[in-house]
């Protein structure tokens, strides 16, 4: 068996990869209460009342400047992102860069200004990392991997749910895998769709201090059908999820309908999904909604009893359909 593509794209076929292939392989998996093969956002390791939180990511992005951003600042926000979605206060990061022979140092002074700006942005600080240089054809360009430090007070698990939990978006989805999309492959979009990279952790800072938040996860590959196809298995429990309530740009939707690609499965990198006790749902939504990353933010469904491990789409025309997970991204190298 040979990996392909489809293998890194967040969807079925890499959690096969990573449960059979890899976590099966390596013993020692935990020292805290998040490990990895709990497969959440990070991991942790408890300090006294707190927890360190961790989260590493590679960053692989085609083409490394795009409408919005570029690979500077997805690192970045990415790994803020991964931290801020298990409760954590970013404040640190690691860096490596492995570097193409005859890479522009142009190029690379403007990605590490943009992961400067994009660190500022998040609060964090930049303080250790490791540079490698690799044969001309060896990579495709440069390939970044981060690793993210968070304290959390309280730890916030993908395995949190409960039923009667409201399901919060907070905000438009599509925005990151589309443009990047209709950009790379030349179809013109590129002028009114931008990638919607953010760091989110002041936005939920804002929703924890409400608190009733008993889950979080941000959809990147794999987009919002992997991210919530995710949480119903993990908990064992339905999703019931309302189509119209899905924010969605006109852009989005007509850039979809001319790829044939279904923004649901497609990657974000500025939006979180959050489960907030029913009691404190509004609350939660209207914090979201005064800060400029959640403007557009909705309640778009709920945790059921009935139909476990499986996500229910209630669709615009009133009908019901199981929204599956995706194989892989339907666009690759987004992230």
């Amino acid at each position: 068996m040979k990996i392909t593509i489809n293998h890194g794209a967040g969807g079925e076929l890499m959690d096969q990869l990573i449960t059979r292939s890899i976590l099966s392989l390596i013993t020692k998996k935990s020292i805290g209460e998040v490990g990895l093969e709990d497969l959440d956002d990070g991991a942790s390791i408890s300090l006294g009342e707190k927890e360190l939180v961790l989260t590493t990511d590679a960053h692989t992005v085609k083409p490394i400047f795009f409408p919005g951003g570029d690979i500077g600042r997805l690192s970045i926000c990415g790994t803020v992102n991964d931290l801020s979605v298990m409760g954590a206060k970013p404040i640190a990061i690691a860096c490596a860069l492995i570097i193409e022979e005859g890479f522009s140092l142009e190029k690379l002074e403007k990605i590490i200004r943009s992961m400067d700006k994009a660190a500022r942005e998040s609060g964090v600080s930049i303080i250790t990392g490791d540079t490698k240089v690799m044969e001309r054809g060896s990579i495709d360009e440069i390939v970044i991997t981060t690793t993210g430090v968070g304290i959390a007070n309280k730890l916030i698990r993908d395995t949190g749910l409960k039923v009667g939990d409201k399901i919060i978006l907070t905000g438009t989805i599509g925005d990151h895998g589309i443009s990047l999309m209709s950009f790379r492959e030349g179809f013109g979009f590129e002028t009114s769709l931008k990638s919607d990279i953010a760091p989110l952790w002041s936005m939920i800072e804002k929703a924890l201090k409400v608190g009733g938040v008993t889950a979080m996860k941000d959809p990147t590959r794999g987009g919002l059908s992997a991210a919530l196809n995710s949480w119903a298995r993990k908990n064992s429990v339905g999703l019931m999820i309302h189509e119209q309530e899905i924010p969605l740009k006109k852009e989005v939707v007509a850039a979809s309908e001319m790829l044939g690609i279904d923004p649901f499965s497609v990657a974000n990198e500025g939006k979180a999904i959050i489960a907030v006790d029913p009691s404190k749902a509004e609350e939660v939504l209207h914090v979201l909604r005064s800060d400029k990353l959640g403007k557009d933010a909705q309640i778009i469904g709920e945790v059921i009893s009935k139909h476990k491990g499986r996500v229910i789409l209630e669709t615009v025309v009133g009908g019901k359909r199981i929204l599956e997970p995706p194989i892989g991204d339907p666009v690759p190298r987004v992230c």
